[in-house]
């Protein structure tokens, strides 16, 4: 069966989830959805770089895209500015009828414990109205720390401790708006920028800490620990997304920690360079500039390095890729399950079923 999907933007994300559906044999692309008004009226194709045409416009007319009753909405527009109005935007959909997957925002990942349970309910509610599922995930928060960390459990004896990692070099992301205004790149150290406020760093990937814990039956402490240390830029830094001047933020090292009678039992450890000679005393990837790690201490001790890159070479192209991609993956099962909000605990085996190319 042949699922119709409406892509929800066509930004660093939505263009290669563009790619992906119209990659998969079972998925038809019906609808894509734009915010840019400069975009209205073109090719999805185009706009995904695909260099030809797929005979879909894009339109900013958000009913029209309801009226194709698609079976799956992926949904990748940025959100971490308007969280909430994206909530209801997601909300809308599945009360009207429409699984989605989604990128964010990412608190609903694995929401017990990260958001209020009224919040939690009024989705279960909307979904149930509307007979769709909503599913939150990508690549971090997602597969990264909540599949593949879970899977390697399996092979345990004992369990110390789960510790996930992101370890990458910022310095070709291209999300302006993250690294200047959430993340604080390029900002005077004595300003505390969204993501360090107390307790957001808990709401953004306290999901991550809270579903491993689930996943291993583990009750842990309250509230969540959070450690964050930055650094000042020794010399002027240009990225793609902003300048960091010499004295301002240019690298941060945060960890939210999960413990079990004061024990640390999950941690979630990020380490986030505008430049690959900071700090060396923190730990690198072993190739390349960015990396996913999973660490398991206890019997065995176990470490994965999760790498990846671009056909042309760029970890953070490749980022948005893994993304996207786990998400128009997860599609058919996300239309197949049950109404209402559902995590990666919720789901079968999600595999690339299809995307090999003939010979």
């Amino acid at each position: 069966m042949v699922l119709r999907v409406v892509e929800w933007s066509t930004g660093t994300v939505g263009r290669h989830a563009i790619a992906g559906i119209d990659a998969r044999p079972d998925l038809e692309l019906v609808g894509v959805w734009v915010s840019n008004p400069d975009k209205v009226g073109k090719d999805a194709g185009r706009l995904a770089d695909l260099g030809r045409d797929l005979g879909v416009l894009a339109t900013n007319d958000r009913d029209a895209l309801i009226a194709l009753k698609p079976d799956c909405i992926v949904h990748t527009a940025m959100v971490d500015d308007r969280i909430f109005e994206a909530l209801e935007d997601l909300i809308y959909f599945i009360e009207h009828g429409i699984n989605v997957v989604s990128s964010g925002p990412v608190l609903l990942q694995f929401p017990t414990g990260v958001v209020p349970a009224d919040l939690v309910e009024r989705v279960d509610a909307a979904g149930k109205k509307g007979n769709a599922s909503l599913h939150v995930n990508g690549i971090d928060p997602g597969f990264a720390n909540d599949v593949l960390p879970l899977a390697m459990t399996s092979l345990s004896q004992r369990i110390d401790q789960v510790r996930c990692y992101e370890i990458a070099d910022y310095s070709t992301y291209y999300q302006p708006v993250v690294m200047s205004d959430i993340f604080g790149f390029g900002k005077p150290l004595d300003e505390t920028p969204m993501l360090f406020t107390p307790g957001v760093l808990s709401m953004a990937w306290g999901s991550v800490v809270r579903q491993i814990a689930a996943g291993l039956d583990l009750t842990l402490d309250e509230p969540l620990v959070e450690k964050v240390e930055r650094i000042p830029a020794e010399r002027d830094i240009s990225t793609v997304s902003c300048d960091i001047a010499e004295g301002t933020m240019a690298a941060v090292r945060f960890q939210v920690i999960g413990t079990v009678d004061g024990v640390e039992r999950v941690v979630l450890d990020h380490i986030t360079r505008t430049d690959p000679t900071q700090r060396p005393d923190w730990p690198t990837p072993h190739t390349g500039d960015g990396c996913y790690r999973i660490e398991i201490t206890g019997e065995p001790m176990m470490t994965v390095d999760f790498t990846h890159h671009g056909e042309h070479g760029d970890h953070n192209v490749s980022g948005m890729i893994v993304t996207a991609m786990r998400l128009v993956n997860a599609v058919e099962a996300v239309v197949a399950a049950e109404p209402g909000l559902v995590t990666a605990l919720d789901l079968p085996l999600i595999t690339g079923r299809g995307l090999i190319p003939p010979a």
